[in-house]
């Protein structure tokens, strides 16, 4: 075992006057003196168009205006442990962080812009809204 603790010792310094005598031919010292002479990329200035992005008083909303959105109505939620949601079955009752007869939230991409009650329209379910955030809130929440 101490033969080839020598040998290691043999090869780590043969290594290490390798090194110091500069003979390593592994490209490092060329990559490292290349780096070391390289010059930086120039670039443009970056020019200050007057107004800060969306504040501008003549937004053009004629681009968005066909884009589809996600709307979504939530009753309410919960926190509920792996252990419990698994033990759900058909008839199980989950309790809800709101009241019976309380205002839905109405979301737009996972945004609230709405609150309001639950109707019933040929059928289907519908939402009367009760309270909705104003046209620019909207637009400015979308951003």
């Amino acid at each position: 075992m101490s033969e080839e603790n020598n040998s290691d010792g043999a090869d780590w310094g043969d290594a290490l006057e390798e090194q110091a005598s500069g003979e390593a031919a592994d490209g490092w010292g060329d990559a490292l003196s290349e780096q070391a002479n390289a010059e930086a990329a120039a670039f443009d200035p970056i020019s200050d168009t007057g107004g800060q992005l969306g504040l501008d008083s003549e937004i053009n909303l004629d681009v968005i205006l066909d884009v589809p959105v996600t709307v979504s109505m939530e009753v309410g939620s919960t926190k509920i442990s792996i252990r419990n949601l698994l033990q759900l079955n058909q008839g199980s009752v989950i309790e809800l962080d709101r009241l019976a007869g309380e205002p839905m939230d109405v979301l737009v991409n996972k945004t609230l812009i709405a609150r309001g009650e639950v109707v019933v329209v040929n059928d289907k379910f519908g939402l009367r809204l009760t309270d909705i955030i104003s046209p620019a809130e909207r637009v400015r929440k979308l951003k």
